[in-house]
């Protein structure tokens, strides 16, 4: 085979590797609330494949388990603030998102965490620190915890917490917020948009009015649903070899002290020394963005060097020819 040819080969089997890379790059997940207790941390905690609520037993039913183990994962890669658009009503806790489709269920009798009107420390777990804005939502008075939420539900006036660019420290970020007076059961509906992408992550919290005002923990007093309780360190450490989606470690100044980034950090060895600076960049999963980068050049490249293969191909015919 002359040597062109060859080159012609080489080119064009090389082009198909380089589009492979680019779909092959791995998605990257970030977190969910934390406090108050999200629907997907609640059943994930219960423990994917035999959660004890009915609310969480309906949602395995109606999704299957990998919703759970892929928690933090709940998104819109292009968001861009367009929420209401993008999102219907009845879908907001999936955020239209069919692997989640088990948390939009209607139920009244999702978990819940026990809050009383006024201040409140809101605890967001994170798995990728990136700069970004966050925005908790209440349903408004005379909220029916019994449908599905709909925009409509959301008091979007006046969000109950909001914080850019919070600092995330031991797996969570944490801000402050105040509730309004209200009662019974409600939702809280946070949405965190990232500022260095179009990225944006959204979750469901159950609450109870009623409980003690900032702790995020049960009170005395019956409940009209289970009480709510976040996952373990160490039951997110042993679920997320089962998750499709990366659950990124660094970003967090305390990285290697936190159990759930523990292992990425022996992993990378780079991530301590860089944990800081990945944070006030948002640029901690830069790796799948590079290996698209570098799999799109190699494409490229490959164009580039079949046209000129080509060309000269065509000239030396036309020599050849006189």
């Amino acid at each position: 085979m002359p040597a062109r040819r060859k080159a012609v080969v080489a080119v064009l089997g090389a082009t198909p590797l380089a589009l492979t890379a680019l779909a092959a790059a791995p998605a990257a997940a970030h977190g969910t609330m934390g406090d108050p207790v999200s629907r997907v941390s609640q059943c994930y905690a219960e423990g994917p494949e035999s959660p004890k609520s009915a609310a969480c037993r309906a949602a395995v039913a109606a999704g299957g388990t990998q919703a759970l183990y892929d928690w933090n994962g709940i998104r819109i890669g292009d968001a861009n603030g367009q929420h209401r658009t993008l999102i219907p009503d009845g879908k907001l806790c999936s955020a239209n998102n069919e692997e989640f489709k088990g948390l939009d269920l209607p139920r009244a009798d999702w978990p819940a965490t026990r809050v009383s009107a006024g201040s409140y420390t809101f605890k967001y777990r994170v798995t990728a620190p990136h700069k970004g804005t966050f925005k908790v939502y209440v349903t408004r008075a005379g909220y029916d915890p019994a449908h599905s939420p709909a925009w409509s539900d959301l008091d979007l006036d006046h969000p109950v917490a909001t914080a850019t660019d919070p600092i995330a420290s031991g797996g969570f970020y944490t801000f402050s917020g105040t509730l309004p007076e209200r009662s019974g059961k409600q939702l809280l509906y946070a949405i965190w948009q990232r500022s260095d992408s179009p990225e944006a992550f959204y979750s469901c919290s159950d609450v109870t009015f009623g409980g003690r005002s900032g702790s995020g923990g049960t009170t005395s007093g019956s409940s009209p649903a289970p009480s709510a309780s976040a996952p373990s360190d160490e039951q997110i450490e042993a679920g997320a070899d089962k998750s499709t989606v990366e659950h990124h470690g660094h970003g967090d100044a305390s990285t290697s002290a936190d159990p759930t980034t523990a292992a990425v950090a022996a992993n990378e060895p780079e991530a301590a020394g860089t944990s800081e600076n990945l944070a006030e960049t948002g640029a901690d999963d830069s790796a799948p963005y590079l290996a698209i980068g570098g799999a799109a050049a190699l494409a490229l490249g490959a164009a580039a060097l079949f046209a000129s293969v080509r060309r000269r191909a065509t000239g030396d015919g036309g020599r050849h020819g006189r």
